[in-house]
């Protein structure tokens, strides 16, 4: 028969206990699955007849079933009319759930414009955003609005897609907005930092008096929900600082989109990307699982090589943080061996004798090699069942019984003992007279023997 031990989608795939049929139970949809996974894998790990472990891996391909969408129906964006040329704007980027060729590609100005260009830009974890940038000096006399089209293609044949209004105001002449020293900054922090600490301080500077040359920082409105729950930002000083704790198995790095403005009217926002990298460190122990264990106590005639039980050890951290290293404690008739996936194998390396030892207990332990290392463990019992496997053993080679002349029939002559270090009735000893003659006379007409306790009487005189 099949038995399914671990299924990472018992929702969607299940194995047919008789025939071992895979099978699918439902509609499947990768995104809702893996969601941006690039490779979406199913697993299933399969025991079979209970002896072999069959390791099933589905992976589910994408199709071009979403089109890209905004979250919102307009951008308003404000320009003021002596915006240089080259100037940039990051605008709010569409999601697109597929992956892939499949995902969001591109980004478009669907409304012909001399005035403004798009360019698509990319952040660390791959997902795109565009930036309007200037072409031309802006007028604000002659046109103080502009309605632009802003579209969202992905990679499929045919593309699909979904548009967004762009309002762009030309508002009146801040003389100098802020500029960063540096576009773009980046900065690695353990994933156990705590909250609270500094991760660096952005600059950004400007010429004017009062309070147009007054900056202020803060994240770019498009920047995602999670940025503002992880960081802070002060508005005076440009100090980032850590919020929450971070997860390298969460995501090892998060682009920060920072915006400096002034007080003054119609400033225009500069722009700075901050990348944080994630450090993992050794802040997940090791899991050990017995997923499988042999039905009962073993038999001390198995061969060696029965499989004994089945486990399963997890480590949530990368690298060397994650690698593990597992052995059996103890010097029993065990060894392990390792399967794949972190499946490990409890296997008898000799013959068992109950008679020797009828129970071991055996503790598995899995180490890492973060430094320090960490450590789990896991014990179990094996108990040994009895076989038939040894002889009685009489406690003396000879009995010598001494019987007087003229005895009494059915008078006890003396005793014979044996023992059995079986079990049950595998030990339990009968007594029996073996056929002979005595002087052409049958022995069984001399002596009697009890079966149970080994006694013999005398027949007659």
């Amino acid at each position: 028969n099949f038995r399914v031990l671990e299924n990472s989608a018992p929702h969607l795939l299940d194995v047919d206990r008789e025939s071992g049929l895979l099978y699918t139970k439902q509609r499947i949809d990768r995104e809702t699955v893996c969601k941006r996974v690039a490779k979406c894998v199913v697993s299933l790990e399969v025991f079979a007849n209970d002896k072999e472990l069959c390791m099933i891996k589905v992976e589910i391909l994408d199709i071009n079933d979403n089109a890209p969408s905004f979250s919102t129906e307009q951008i308003d964006v404000e320009i003021p009319e002596n915006a240089a040329p080259g100037t940039r704007i990051p605008l709010t980027s569409a999601h697109d759930p597929d992956t892939g060729q499949f995902g969001l590609q591109t980004y478009q100005l669907s409304s012909p414009s001399r005035l403004f260009g798009l360019e698509v830009k990319s952040r660390g974890d791959g997902t795109k955003f565009p930036e309007l940038i200037i072409q031309r000096p802006l007028d604000r006399e002659q046109q103080p609005r502009h309605e632009l089209l802003v579209t969202a293609l992905d990679g499929g044949e045919p593309p699909k897609s979904s548009a967004v209004r762009l309002r762009v105001e030309v508002v009146d002449t801040n003389d100098n907005s802020p500029a960063f020293a540096e576009p773009s900054l980046s900065v690695e922090v353990a994933e156990n930092t705590p909250a609270g600490t500094f991760l660096i301080d952005v600059n950004a500077t400007d010429p004017d008096q009062g309070t147009n040359g007054e900056v202020v920082y803060s994240f770019s409105p498009y920047a995602s929900e999670r940025i503002g729950q992880l960081f802070s930002i002060e508005p005076r000083s440009g100090v980032i600082r850590l919020r929450a704790a971070l997860d390298y198995e969460e995501s090892s790095i998060y682009d920060i989109d920072v915006q400096a403005r002034d007080l003054g009217p119609n400033s225009i926002p500069a722009h700075c990307k901050v990348s944080v990298r994630v450090l993992d460190v050794n802040d997940n122990a090791p899991t050990l699982s017995l997923v499988s264990m042999h039905q009962g106590p073993v038999s001390e005639a198995a061969p060696p090589g029965t499989m004994l039980a089945l486990v399963k050890a997890t480590d949530r951290d990368s690298g060397r943080n994650g690698q593990l290293q597992c052995r059996v404690l103890g010097n029993g008739p065990f060894r392990l061996e390792e399967n794949y996936d972190n499946f490990y194998t409890v296997l008898s390396e000799r013959p068992f004798d109950r008679e020797a030892a009828d129970e071991y207990n055996l503790t598995i332990v899995a180490r890492d090699n973060g430094s320090p290392p960490l450590n789990a463990s896991r014990s179990f019992t094996v108990r040994v069942a009895d076989e038939n496997d040894n002889a009685p053993r009489f406690t003396k080679p000879v009995y010598v019984l001494q019987v007087p002349e003229n005895n009494i029939p059915g008078e006890y002559l003396g005793s014979v003992l044996a023992h059995d270090p079986d079990l049950g009735p595998n030990g339990s000893v009968a007594y029996s007279i073996l056929p002979a003659r005595v002087a052409d006379v049958s022995v069984y007409t001399f002596v009697s023997v009890n079966p149970s306790k080994g006694a013999i009487y005398a027949l007659r005189s």
